[in-house]
């Protein structure tokens, strides 16, 4: 085979291509060799996702990375610098906003940030002077900004409470506005916490109800509405309610009267009625239809659960001592679900189809427990069988002994 010059010239050139080192970045060079808070940014822009996909430092500061002299900061060369608390939203947005740039990156990055975020009441206070209130930076960081899919970065949803109580938890930080300080420590008490605690990032945190660049989730016209998103059947229900209307009237929120804001614990039974942990009685008295209807509604629950734990029991019982009872305690599945169902009508608060589910829910578990009684009853019937059958044995094989000895002793005579 006969190389020509041509090709080994070409083989040299794609060599080199390869191995080619990266033009120098000055600003990097610079920032590195300084102390301090000067040399931070260099030293955190290594992860950062912009340096991830090929941006530098004059991307957003300007200037000529390529000048190693001070003059690579001279304005004739575009350099911009560090914007001013009040101007990071529009220097963010000048990448962040345009569809046709950052579709380079990722297609299905959103370019509307900017214009969500003017819309918060941390936009409208920033445009109105305020530089206490959170923008870009404050949360995605500056120069270490991670992908939001990034378990370090401040925006994950596992990190996003913790990032917004850096200002909301702060008592010295808000004070003269009137936010209470407490939301955070409130929310790590909710089960929307636990249920994130134990590694379901789907379940709600702050920029979930509250949104992340705008002042609410698109198509909430109220962060009072917002669990709707989430538990579309409960609102459902409860939009069709009487107490709908009831809570319109006296402008009350809606689920937060009942559930809370922030500290949104697991709802329990006895939250229903007129118990002392039921929370019907914080608007209904004795004597009129609601404290009624929610006394119905506790009785109707309670009930179910009472006929559920006697046919558990009675074929836990039957299934210990050996009996097959493995259809009884499937069919009694359709009577737990009877229960969820009733808890979630509760919402509608029409005691009559909460009490339709829970009779549905205790003829299946009466049913249950009928043939718990008749598993129990075999094994008794088998059990009498045995002994007897024992005795029998038992006796056969002493007169077999009686016999063999019999036979033994004559023999010998």
């Amino acid at each position: 085979m006969k190389i020509t010059a041509t090709a080994v010239a070409l083989f040299l050139w794609a060599l080199g291509s390869a191995f080619a080192v990266s033009p120098q970045d000055s600003c990097v060079t610079c920032h590195s060799a300084l102390e301090g808070k000067q040399a931070e940014p260099a030293r955190l822009f290594a992860a950062d996702v912009h340096r991830q996909v090929g941006l530098g430092c004059a991307d957003c500061h300007g200037g000529d990375p390529k000048d190693e002299s001070m003059n690579a900061m001279s304005r004739a060369k575009g350099f911009r610098g560090a914007p001013k608390k009040a101007q990071v939203p529009e220097f963010c947005a000048r990448c962040h906003a345009d569809i046709a740039y950052m579709r380079r990156f990722n297609p299905k990055l959103r370019v509307d940030q900017l214009s969500q975020y003017l819309t918060s009441v941390h936009g409208k206070r920033l445009k109105q002077g305020d530089t206490k209130v959170a923008a870009c930076v404050d949360c995605h960081g500056v120069h270490n900004m991670l992908p939001a899919s990034d378990t370090r970065s401040p925006v994950h949803p596992t990190n996003v409470a913790s990032t917004c109580a850096r200002c909301h938890a702060d008592a010295e930080h808000m004070k003269g506005y009137k936010t209470p300080t407490d939301q955070v420590a409130r929310y790590l008490k909710s089960v929307h916490a636990e249920m994130l605690a134990q590694g379901d990032t789907a379940a709600p945190t702050c920029s979930t109800c509250h949104g992340n660049h705008g002042a609410t989730p698109p198509g909430v016209t109220s962060v009072a509405n917002v669990c709707g998103t989430c538990h579309v059947f409960f609102e459902q229900l409860f939009v069709k309610s009487p107490h709908q209307a009831a809570f319109a009237r006296m402008g009350l929120p809606g689920c937060v009267e009942c559930h809370s804001n922030h500290e949104i614990v697991k709802p329990a039974d006895d939250w229903v009625g007129v118990g002392a942990k039921a929370v019907c009685v914080n608007c209904h008295a004795v004597g009129d239809k609601g404290y009624a209807a929610a006394q119905k509604m506790a009785g109707d629950l309670a009930r179910l659960k009472t006929f559920l734990g006697r046919a558990e029991e009675i074929l836990g019982t039957a299934e210990r001592s050996g009996m097959g009872v493995s259809g009884p305690k499937v069919e009694l599945t359709n009577a737990h679900e009877a229960l969820v169902k009733a808890r979630v009508n509760v919402h509608s608060f029409n005691e009559p189809e909460v009490r339709k589910l829970t009779e549905q829910g205790v003829d299946i578990a009466q049913k249950a427990y009928q043939a718990g009684v008749v598993a129990l009853r075999e094994r008794d019937v088998r059990r009498k069988g045995l002994g007897i059958s024992l005795i029998f044995i038992v006796l056969a094989v002493s007169g077999l002994y009686l016999k063999i000895r019999q036979i033994e002793s004559g023999s010998r005579t």
